[in-house]
């Protein structure tokens, strides 16, 4: 994993294909907001954007982000529930799939989960997240694919409007 801190410099110059994963920032929020109208489906981004809303007033360094030359290509939402880490979601636009974005994001939220001692990592278990699922077993999380993940604060107040 390359988390990157580019001062004074571009990260192109030090051949790091200018990547870098960070924090979030509010002055992001409309980048993320584009990203998750890009990368994931409709019902999705309606779920999501709801999530991403409650998880920054709660706790915003939980939510980090891909930048490439500027441009958030990448996010990840992540929350702690009762000492429990779980991936919320993981959006990367569809430019920039398979290399290696996702697999950055889940890492650096691993680290951020680790320094706060959460007893356990798990992945939010939605059919939004199918897509993602190979990416989450190649970092080992067969098996702790958390079901009820509606439990979780961040979509408690999540309503279906299915029949």
């Amino acid at each position: 994993m390359s988390i990157l801190l580019c001062v004074n410099l571009s990260c192109q110059e030090k051949g790091d294909n200018s990547m870098r994963v960070r924090s979030f920032q509010l002055s992001d929020a409309s980048q993320v907001m584009e990203l998750l109208q890009v990368a994931l489906s409709e019902e999705c981004y309606e779920d999501t954007k709801r999530a991403f809303a409650r998880q920054l007033s709660w706790d915003s360094e939980l939510i980090v982000v891909t930048e490439v030359d500027g441009e958030i290509v990448g996010a990840l939402i992540g929350t702690i529930d009762q000492n429990l880490g779980c991936i919320y979601r993981v959006a990367v636009h569809p430019e920039y799939r398979r290399q290696g974005v996702g697999k950055n994001l889940v890492s650096a939220m691993e680290q951020r989960f680790q320094q706060r001692n959460v007893s356990r990592i798990m992945v939010a278990g939605d059919e939004h997240n199918l897509a993602a699922m190979p990416l989450y077993e190649a970092m080992g999380y067969a098996g702790r694919i958390l079901e009820a993940f509606q439990k979780l604060g961040i979509a408690a107040t999540h309503t279906l409007s299915r029949s």
